[in-house]
């Protein structure tokens, strides 16, 4: 029988190419549950895993929230040291352009959903972003070079 049957399109899984897991060695196997248990348990403690992300040379306060934002889900991590970040959710909240501080200020009644009320800031659109005030640019026609 071929993969692909006549009549209405329909594929045909193909067994040979099934992957089996006993065919992966003990090594691979030991990996992936390795893997799965540091998953699950930085899951089970997210509060934990800031000290763990903080304790890899290299890894600072922002890197370790956004791990945490997008891999474990945390939704109280803020972005600390993010350069558009705090005048966005100053300007939102309060009307004014803030620091770190000023932002982690305004937050605070947001406590344990932080990362939630910020990602709504972030989608709310223009009405959102402070004002500018550099220069605009006249779009460069390239026809006449």
């Amino acid at each position: 029988m071929s993969p692909i049957q006549s009549g209405p399109l329909r594929v045909v899984p193909d067994h040979s190419r099934r992957l089996d897991l006993a065919l992966i060695d003990q090594y691979d196997a030991l990996i992936v549950d390795l893997e799965r248990t540091i998953l699950r348990e930085a899951k089970r403690h997210v509060a934990d895993a800031f000290h763990w992300l903080r304790s890899v040379p290299g890894i600072g306060v922002w890197t370790s929230a956004e791990v945490r934002q997008r891999v474990l889900g945390d939704p109280d991590a803020v972005s600390v040291g993010d350069y558009h970040l705090p005048s966005l959710v100053g300007w939102a909240l309060a009307g004014v352009r803030t620091d770190d501080t000023g932002m982690l200020t305004l937050l605070e009644p947001y406590r344990g959903h932080r990362h939630r009320a910020v990602r709504l800031i972030e989608l709310s659109g223009q009405a959102a972003r402070p004002p500018r005030h550099g220069p605009r640019f006249s779009p460069r026609d390239y026809r006449a070079i």
